[in-house]
């Protein structure tokens, strides 16, 4: 009855700053301070604060609260599990791990093209400024 109460309260007061930000002509503004001053009032008519009341006042909530933290620490707990035991290899379904070649770890590029990058050919230097020289000859430069 109390939680009731006091979200109307609130519900009212949020209302009535929505009010005044109305009449300073911020219709925006009013209409979202109105829609979240609706929300503790809709929570009352809709039992959902009731029941909030009655879940955080009760042992046995608290204990479903508990199991529901094992359960979940459990199935993080596997999952990593899972992950750790999955970055050695696929051995999470109890099959053994295959073999891997020697010739598998080797670079598919052979020796002779490693590090080698292939390098821009570079024009001449009379080439590379040929059309400058002829823009500033056409203006008379």
């Amino acid at each position: 009855m109390l939680a009731e109460t006091i979200c109307s309260a609130v519900s009212v007061a949020g209302l009535g700053i929505a009010a005044v930000t109305a009449y300073r002509k911020r219709f925006l503004s009013a209409a979202r301070i109105a829609a979240y001053a609706l929300v503790p009032l809709g929570l009352v008519m809709t039992g959902a604060v009731g029941w909030l009341a009655d879940t955080a006042f009760s042992p046995t909530a608290w204990a479903g609260f508990g199991v529901l933290g094992a359960a979940w620490l459990l199935f993080s707990t596997t999952r990593a599990v899972e992950r750790r035991r999955s970055g050695r290899g696929e051995t999470g379904r109890g099959e053994a791990p295959e073999a891997v070649a020697p010739q598998a770890s080797a670079p598919s590029l052979g020796a002779g093209q490693r590090g080698a990058t292939p390098r821009p050919q570079t024009k001449k230097p009379d080439e590379d400024f040929s059309d400058i020289e002829a823009i500033l000859k056409k203006h008379g430069i």
